[in-house]
């Protein structure tokens, strides 16, 4: 379930940043904006639905999460493919996130 929320929220950031991004650098419209923030409350709100212990840990295995939906992004909305790097990346961000989510606890 946690992956779920983790994808969820990170369509929620990327988008609320993207709107933002298009206001400032796009020269689209100063509305971009509402839906942006809209965006951006419904990205911190999913995180609190994440099962952990400390924020923290939530944040930083969410991390590895938001960075492979932000290559996604680039290539499914910005059109530019990702490269061999960028997928290496993604998949060592991945398994950080996996091992911080799924490690053992003392």
């Amino acid at each position: 379930m946690a992956f779920l929320i983790y994808i969820g929220a990170a369509l929620a950031e990327i988008g609320g940043c993207f709107a933002f991004w298009a206001w400032l650098r796009m020269d689209r419209p100063a509305w971009w904006l509402v839906p942006g923030i809209a965006s951006l409350c419904l990205f911190a709100w999913l995180l609190t639905l994440v099962e952990a212990d400390h924020a923290g840990r939530a944040y930083a295995a969410y991390g590895g999460i938001y960075i492979v939906s932000a290559i996604g992004w680039m290539w499914l909305v910005e059109g530019a493919r990702p490269d061999r790097w960028d997928l290496l990346g993604g998949l060592v961000c991945l398994a950080g996130a996996a091992v911080i989510l799924g490690g053992p606890r003392a």
